[in-house]
């Protein structure tokens, strides 16, 4: 503790919930930190690796509950701060893809308190690289656009979403918080010129090992089973790659294991016949 001086908050990506993703500096000033406010996607792995000794409070909404209050976490983040301790705030993800953290920062700058953002690799990376696949691609997509499908209470009076203006062929959509219907998202997408047959990924749980994902088509969407959050949707050509992939995949079970190694040991044996009776 450190009374005499102030104390500084971090505002920390974890990452998308595997605590190999964390990046060097983040897995640091976990371990050191003396009061961690964190999110409710926050993975319990991750929460692990926080000191014994600190002050650990969730700090999460999710679905629209909120156990607190934006202005109440600013204020927790203030107050220990002016107390002379050191403060993470860990989000899910990275704290600059619809993490609030502009809310945050404008509210460290207004008490004085000194901050630093610390980067994470953001859902959309890791749900893409599980699939393989390249949310870029100078073949196909030369675009990416970020965008959430969930509307928070106090933005009701938003605009509405110009689709058509956003998705183009030549675009890769990641849609946050995608939420379980997508019969509506489906229609606008299509309404806006997308092709029914343009190749759409779901990720759930990225990178955990409760991760599940679902190969479709915009087409097909509204088809699609309900996936737990936390979700990512994922529409563009780039996802053909994962397409392919999944209608290849055979499921992995014992027997196939067997007969895949039998077919391996057939066709080494018989490569071995055949430089016998090639020598001399």
């Amino acid at each position: 503790m450190k009374p005499s001086m102030h104390g500084k908050v971090y505002l920390v990506g974890a990452g998308p919930g595997d605590p190999d993703l964390l990046t060097v500096k983040a897995n640091a000033l976990i371990r050191d930190a003396e009061v961690v406010l964190h999110d409710d996607l926050v993975s319990a792995p991750i929460l692990a690796l926080v000191s014994p000794h600190a002050m650990v409070v969730n700090v999460g909404k999710r679905c629209g509950a909120k156990n607190i209050s934006q202005a109440e976490i600013n204020g927790l983040m203030i107050a220990s701060a002016h107390r002379g301790l050191d403060v993470v705030r860990l989000k899910s993800g990275d704290p600059g893809i619809f993490g609030r953290v502009a809310e945050e920062r404008d509210a460290l700058e207004s008490a004085g308190v000194p901050y630093e953002i610390v980067p994470g690799v953001t859902a959309a990376l890791s749900a893409a690289a599980s699939l393989g696949v390249s949310l870029t691609d100078r073949r196909t997509s030369s675009r990416i656009v970020v965008i959430t499908a969930h509307r928070a209470h106090e933005n009701e009076s938003e605009l509405p979403t110009d689709w058509r203006s956003l998705a183009a062929n030549n675009s890769t959509l990641v849609i946050y918080m995608p939420g379980r219907n997508f019969a509506a998202l489906q229609q606008e997408l299509l309404y806006a010129g997308l092709d029914a047959e343009t190749p759409a990924a779901i990720v759930s749980s990225a990178s955990t090992r409760e991760q599940r994902e679902h190969c479709t088509t915009l087409g097909q969407l509204d088809n699609a089973p309900p996936m737990p959050a936390p979700a990512i949707l994922l529409i563009g050509r780039t996802l053909e790659h994962a397409a392919r992939s999944a209608t290849n995949s055979v499921p992995l079970t014992w027997e196939s294991l067997l007969d895949a190694a039998e077919v391996s040991i057939a066709e080494t044996n018989s490569n071995q016949n055949l430089e016998r009776s090639l020598t001399p």
